[in-house]
């Protein structure tokens, strides 16, 4: 017996075999999830309008690349996306260094860290570095709290572009403490930055406890205690009653009445009186 040779290739054959089962799925396609990985997701980046303000430049900044790191955004693009975002007094400085470049023959600014160098210089004055370091220099705890000292430190430290160790910054903390918390902190130990500020923030928490416990209510006379707790019973001035005849007063009923009586008498021979006389008719 000759067996019977098939003109379909083996892997016709297997897809022949498989196509009318009702489980079968037919693979994607690759060239599909190739397009699909190529794709970068649209972005809507926050505006900027150029505004004078190193700390609104600043949080700008660091937002656009935060948002450019989370969703992988290439560096030819960034440039792209990030100038569609310009309005105002920003979109018309790039237009023109746009057109500077162009009319002196310099190469366009391509990449994300040639636009940020080009924007601090617009929007950061030379002097800020200078400033940055005597304000951290100066910085003390005062009336904030421990945390908020702490946020401040960090801050300054972050646009200051200063990076040390950590038992440097340690000590930079604890000597703008307020002295009543850094002397208590001192007897504790600790590990790091982040344990240190937890130990100051439950010593000030302890210290705010004991300033109201200690602190005496100040003396309010009694009246005026009286009428701040209970406004409502603020007795009302009372209206003047019309004088009587103290006289009157003490007089029974009866007598009231003849009184009364009597001087309505009087009072109409008051007025028979001053009536003058008529002329006699003849």
């Amino acid at each position: 017996k000759t067996k019977s040779h098939s003109s379909q290739p083996p892997g016709d054959i297997f897809y022949s075999s498989h196509y009318n089962d009702d489980y079968y799925q037919r693979p994607p396609r690759q060239n599909r999830h190739r397009e699909s990985s190529n794709r970068e997701p649209n972005i809507i980046l926050p505006p900027f309008h150029g505004q004078y303000n190193v700390d609104t430049y600043f949080d700008w900044e660091m937002k656009v690349e935060q948002l450019f790191s989370c969703h992988g955004v290439s560096e030819e693009r960034k440039v792209s996306l990030e100038t569609l975002s310009f309005q105002g007094h920003a979109m018309y400085w790039w237009t023109s260094l746009e057109k500077e470049k162009r009319i002196n023959h310099e190469p366009p600014i391509q990449y994300w860290n040639e636009l940020c160098s080009a924007l601090r210089r617009r929007h950061i004055p030379p002097y800020y570095d200078q400033e940055l370091m005597d304000k951290l220099q100066r910085l003390k705890q005062g009336s904030s709290s421990v945390e908020e000292y702490r946020q401040s430190m960090e801050l300054l430290m972050m646009r200051a572009g200063i990076r040390e160790e950590e038992r440097t910054t340690i000590s930079r903390f604890q000597s703008g403490l307020n002295l009543e918390i850094r002397d208590k902190v001192e007897l504790f130990p600790y590990r790091d930055l982040n344990e240190l500020v937890q130990l100051c923030s439950r010593v000030e928490h302890q210290l705010k406890r004991k300033f109201f416990e200690k602190t005496p209510l100040p003396l309010i006379p009694r009246v005026l205690r009286r009428r701040a707790t209970l406004p409502y019973l603020i007795p009302k001035k009372k209206k003047k009653k019309k004088k009587k005849n103290h006289l009157l007063r003490h007089l029974p009923k009866t007598l009231k009445q003849v009184t009364s009586s009597v001087s309505s008498v009087l009072a109409v021979g008051t007025l028979l009186h001053n009536v003058p006389p008529r002329k006699p008719c003849f």
